[in-house]
């Protein structure tokens, strides 16, 4: 008897423990230990803004007394979601969640709101769904129009050459909303000089469908650069610019460039710029190779998460809400479903201002950038 008396008192102890462990996760769940307990989930810790997305809200979220779940799901749509029902089954106050895949999780988010738990769509546009309460994200037409003047600043395209300057045009991941309003600002900047001939896009590649990366792989992106090279730019046909949402992609192009040629005498670097401002691509323009790239700083996205998730667990009013801008393909009682959101603003970073933008504020250290 006291063997079996010990077998099941260990058993018992086994499955108290297992609603606590969570894929990939690095905070236990259940009540938090008395504290309010927050889900947050991000697409991948692969990735250095995802990493500083996710301690910028967990830390900030700590800081006002709450215990957070944080997860990251490897770039897997099961692996997330699994992370958001155990959560669900966890009892969170509120979801915090960045989508690998924002049409994916319609189950869940309507579990959600059955559970009468808030969720928080951030940066990345949850789709399909009117249980989306809040989006907290970037103005992301505002940072496309930003990339596609990082290119009429560059390239001078005011001030044109003789001949039409060449570019090549990449788009972030088709099942990532934020990639339609990167796309939707940076041609609408460019097409007056594709309409003028100013621009000319050899590949004939335009189209969000054709350019576009799935899940803003790199070296998806570098081999696409390596075909269009080999394919389209022979000869006296030399490549001037690419427009780039995301400076990994950026960095990739710039590497299948190298390796054809460009950024030797008589044959520099396209000019390209980016989205993210991550240290690598910082490092290269301070090199002279990337040009530019378009900061959004995770520190004031998190910090909005953060508040957010306070104000709606304290029943404040939330103000300063843009209810227009993002309709998310849901209905409700037959109308457009428009997410609230929380839009904050971006800034281009080049040589000239990575001093002021950069390192001043905090961004990235000196030591980081190996200065």
């Amino acid at each position: 008897m006291n063997v079996l008396k010990k077998f099941l008192v260990a058993a018992l102890a086994v499955c108290m423990a297992a609603p606590a462990v969570f894929a990939n996760g690095d905070q236990e769940g259940g009540s938090g230990g008395g504290k309010p307990l927050i889900g947050v989930v991000m697409p991948t810790r692969s990735e250095e803004r995802w990493n500083k997305d996710g301690n910028a809200v967990k830390e900030g979220l700590e800081k006002l007394g709450y215990a957070v779940d944080l997860q990251f799901s490897d770039d897997d749509i099961p692996t997330q979601l699994n992370q958001i029902d155990n959560m669900i089954t966890n009892g969170v106050k509120v979801l915090v969640i960045a989508s690998i895949d924002g049409s994916s999780l319609g189950t869940q988010l309507k579990n959600a709101r059955a559970a009468g738990i808030p969720v928080i769509s951030y940066d990345r546009l949850l789709m399909q769904s009117p249980n989306v309460d809040y989006y907290v994200s970037f103005d992301n037409y505002k940072v496309g129009r930003q990339m596609g003047q990082i290119l009429v600043n560059g390239l001078k395209l005011d001030n044109p050459p003789k001949k039409p300057v060449n570019l090549e045009l990449f788009a972030g991941s088709p099942d990532d909303n934020n990639s339609v309003g990167f796309y939707q600002g940076a041609i609408d900047v460019l097409q007056p000089y594709m309409n003028s001939g100013v621009v000319h896009i050899p590949s004939g590649q335009i189209e969000r469908t054709i350019i576009g990366t799935l899940r803003w792989d790199a070296a998806e992106a570098q081999k696409r650069m390596e075909n269009l090279l080999s394919r389209y730019y022979s000869g006296n046909v030399i490549l001037d610019g690419i427009l780039s949402p995301y400076d990994p992609i950026s960095l990739s192009c710039l590497e299948a460039c190298k390796a054809v040629g460009y950024g030797t005498a008589g044959k520099p670097l396209p000019l390209v710029g980016g989205q993210d401002c991550i240290v690598a691509s910082v490092k290269s323009i301070l090199r002279g190779e990337q040009y530019a790239t378009v900061l959004k700083d995770t520190r004031a996205l998190g910090a909005a998460a953060v508040e957010l998730v306070d104000k709606i667990l304290k029943g404040q009013t939330i103000t300063g809400l843009d209810t227009t801008s993002y309709p998310n393909g849901a209905t409700v009682n037959g109308r457009p479903y428009v997410v609230p959101s929380l839009l904050l603003d971006s800034v281009i970073v080049t040589k000239d201002n990575v001093q002021k933008a950069v390192i001043d504020t905090g961004y990235h250290t000196r030591a980081e950038l190996g200065l």
